[in-house]
């Protein structure tokens, strides 16, 4: 879960590549590092911290550069394991995982060479060195074949001084090309711009970028000819907008996501049509992708669907379940590059399942496998903890189970205006953020679509508060958890479902009674400023089913003004990463 960034060019080398880890910064923050090459030799410089830490790199010299932004995986936060690594001709950025590299490195000890970090990345620039004959591209054809894992790396070599080699396999790297000049990242937004024509490699290619032209050549070496991706510019901004961070920026953003969203279905909705023969569905994601997941279930359940369940995608793969050909699976991914949830998709097509794709990036190696791909339209999104995102996801979700029920109802074309009022009516949860912020742990309670939301505003408050806290079924408190219950653990209760409305309210009761200070998040006034509760917000009221796009929005923020008054940074929680690349 890093990021990588490559510049060969007529421009400040150390310029583009520094724009470059500013854009992937949210895929990794823990050190930083940039390998120019001037004058014959390589210039290095790697710091612990964020990429602001190495800014007046920009002005050293040179065309050609590589970048890394790191989220560690093997060996500490230190400089010595900071990339890019050097060894002889070779420099090398690397974003995955080679899963073989205590192998590999104890052959480079035995023929006497040296390794000046910890990481497994090291070992790629060590093996480049070795394997090299003179022509790079048949070094890098020789060097991949020995690793086993996932990698998207980029090379410097010493006797090339304007090329970078760049190489591909299950880990996501897009190439530009411009007359400025050529990039190479981890993602879109690092390389698009206005005048570049970006190309997205595939598992297996390799890329050589010089100043003038790129080239891209398949395993065998055989060139190939590469169709550009489009994109949209406006999608790809990362502008904070006078925004103190971009995750209360992305709350705001909410309405129009899932406008854009909601629009978007409507243009695809024949693309889903040859999905709906089958017997079974099955939902898979992680983290927030899976809580979105869980929402939609309930819902095609309401829908009266085929049966719907939904599955954590790094257990899915392990899993004894049906999947076969009568089994449609939907992986749902912001990224596209989620690697349980990649892998979970490749078992299910291997099985013979229809694979329906729900992600925010057009070009990501979870839509290179599916059957029909659903974007949802939420823009560009920085800040780790997802927001607009999820509402996104169920908007999309949300729209297909309309589409495929039998009891065909129109996702209402209502909500967009229905979240910007949730917005400013959770404005007030900045005061529950200050009484909350000392609190020993935070619970959150519901039922069935409540208890789905629930799941969400505790991870929400994990991530970026970085206390404790639960998701919880209302009625599962007094099962174990109530002996947990009193004055120090608030519980923040959600209320929408008129259905099981006094079922919640009776756990209400059972917290207040144990001393914990409860809050309420209701669409029910009736259930407005209870007796015993510390604050109430009331929020729009709509279907149940379409509750869990509204209330999450107050957890949302909650979570955020928390992390704000205790002093953390929202947008980048600690040990965490947006795109989560490795298992």
């Amino acid at each position: 879960m890093c990021g990588i960034v490559g510049y060969t060019g007529r421009g400040s080398a150390a310029r583009a590549v520094f724009r470059g880890l500013k854009a992937l910064e949210y895929r990794g923050y823990d050190s930083v590092g940039i390998a120019l090459m001037h004058g014959g030799r390589f210039a290095l410089h790697k710091r612990v911290g964020r990429v602001d830490c190495i800014q007046d790199v920009q002005e050293q010299n040179g065309e050609i550069g590589i970048g890394h932004t790191r989220w560690a995986t093997h060996g500490g936060v230190t400089e010595e394991n900071a990339h890019p690594h050097v060894y002889q001709r070779f420099a090398v950025v690397h974003n995955g995982i080679i899963e073989n590299y205590r192998i590999l490195k104890e052959e480079c000890l035995l023929r006497g060479e040296r390794f000046s970090s910890e990481t497994d990345s090291e070992v790629i620039a060590h093996l480049f060195e070795w394997e090299y004959r003179g022509d790079l591209l048949s070094a890098a054809q020789r060097v991949c074949r020995r690793l086993r894992g996932s990698y998207a790396i980029a090379v410097l070599c010493l006797d090339f001084p304007s090329v970078i080699l760049c190489a591909k396999k299950d880990s996501p790297l897009l190439v530009g090309a411009s007359v400025e000049g050529q990039f190479a990242a981890s993602d879109l937004s690092a390389v698009a711009r206005k005048g570049v024509t970006c190309y997205r490699m595939e598992n297996g290619e390799f890329s050589i970028l010089d100043k003038e032209s790129v080239s891209f050549f398949g395993a065998d070496g055989t060139a190939i000819e590469k169709t550009p991706v489009s994109y949209s510019l406006q999608e790809q901004d990362t502008e904070l907008g006078g925004y103190g961070h971009y995750m209360i920026k992305e709350i705001d953003e909410i309405p129009q996501a899932v406008e854009r969203t909601i629009r978007a279905f409507k243009r695809e909705i024949e693309a889903v049509q040859g999905l709906k023969d089958v017997f079974r569905i099955h939902i898979v994601g992680c983290g927030t992708a899976y809580h979105s997941g869980i929402a939609a279930k309930l819902f095609a359940q309401k829908r009266g669907c085929v049966s719907t369940e939904g599955y954590l995608a790094s257990e899915y793969r392990y899993g004894d379940q049906t999947v076969d050909a009568n089994t449609l699976v939907i992986a749902v991914s912001q990224s596209g590059e989620t690697a349980d949830t990649v892998a979970a998709a490749v078992m299910a097509k291997k099985r013979g399942a229809k694979l329906l794709a729900i992600t925010n990036v057009a070009h990501s190696t979870l839509t290179s496998y599916a059957d029909c791909v659903l974007h949802t339209k939420a823009g560009c999104e920085v800040a780790v903890a997802a927001t607009k995102s999820y509402n996104a996801q169920l908007a999309v979700l949300y729209s297909f189970f309309d589409a495929f029920s039998a009891c065909r109802e129109r996702i209402w074309k209502g909500l967009p205006d229905l979240c910007k009022k949730t917005i400013e009516a959770s404005r007030r949860v900045k005061e529950w953020a200050n009484q909350m912020k000392s609190a020993k742990c935070a619970y959150f309670i519901g039922r069935r679509f409540d208890y789905a939301v629930a799941m969400e505003g505790s991870l929400k408050w994990k991530e970026i508060t970085y206390l404790p806290g639960d998701g919880l079924a209302a009625g599962e408190l007094k099962h174990g958890t109530l002996a947990l219950v009193d004055e120090s653990t608030p519980v923040v209760a959600l209320i929408t479902d008129q259905a099981v409305a006094d079922k919640t309210f009776n756990a209400v009761h059972e917290v207040i009674a144990r001393g914990a200070p409860v809050y309420v998040v209701t669409s029910i006034p009736s259930y407005a400023n209870c007796e015993g509760a510390v604050d109430t917000v009331l929020i729009p009221q709509t279907k149940e089913e379409y509750m869990p796009m509204l209330s999450v929005i107050p957890l949302q923020l909650l979570a955020y003004y928390a992390a704000v008054a205790l002093g953390n940074d929202p947008d980048k929680p600690r040990n965490l990463a947006k795109s989560v690349t490795v298992e």
